[in-house]
């Protein structure tokens, strides 16, 4: 059975629709989509041994079946550079998630690399009552949040139907290198729109998915946040 079989299993008979970050990115990495490198630890010295191991700047997340916005719940620290910070923040980040929801099972800190800024991308799928999984791209930030700028497509995708999604958007040209900018690695967001058709297809218990954001880099991309919801 594959890693991301496994993780899904597991959840649904734990009666778990909300898989933790750790899972939700084991699952998209194993479909091809590059992403943070992570760790998780369950207490502070752990935290900065983990830290150590991926390398300063880090950043720290609250990890817990309960808590899905974990910035509402002040459980997010960014740009870590040391040891200090790494225990500062972990201790600060239990604190706050326990002040959030009291009750929140908390599986403990989960622990990722600080990706250099590249352009930000949102990939989601959402489930249509009619034709089923429907995969959205668009860019980030105020694009998606106040201009609504996002194309869909009915999976299975091809690799011309994630092209055509990529071009169809009014942000496009952010995409092909302005202002002197490099252009965004084209064919590293395609293959990532395909990679997400193919694992919503293999597995139709996945209700909800969302990739955001996605750092799309001249060579290549990057998923910094990642998180699945599936049907009870």
């Amino acid at each position: 059975m594959s890693k991301a079989a496994d993780i899904i299993k597991n959840a649904l008979n734990e009666g778990r629709t909300f898989l933790l970050e750790n899972e939700s990115k084991t699952i998209i990495a194993e479909y091809g989509i590059p992403t943070t490198v992570f760790e998780v630890a369950s207490s502070p010295e752990e935290a900065v041994s983990k830290a150590e191991k991926i390398g300063y700047p880090v950043v720290l997340k609250i990890l817990s079946p309960d808590i899905i916005h974990k910035s509402d719940a002040g459980g997010v620290i960014t740009n870590l550079k040391n040891a200090d910070e790494v225990k500062e923040a972990y201790n600060k980040i239990i604190e706050n998630a326990k002040k959030y929801k009291p009750d929140a099972k908390i599986n403990g800190v989960f622990i990722q690399e600080f990706a250099p800024l590249g352009i930000e991308i949102i990939i989601g799928m959402v489930k249509d009552p009619q034709f089923g999984p429907a995969i959205m791209f668009g860019l980030g930030g105020i694009f998606v949040e106040v201009l609504k700028d996002v194309s869909f497509r009915v999976a299975p995708l091809t690799d011309k139907d994630a092209d055509d999604m990529i071009h169809e958007i009014k942000g496009y040209p952010l995409l092909t290198g302005i202002r002197g900018q490099k252009p965004a690695d084209i064919e590293a967001l395609k293959k990532t729109l395909v990679g997400i058709s193919k694992l919503v297809m293999d597995f139709p218990q996945i209700k909800e998915l969302d990739l955001n954001p996605v750092f799309a880099y001249p060579d290549g991309v990057k998923c910094i946040d990642a998180r699945i919801i599936l049907e009870k």
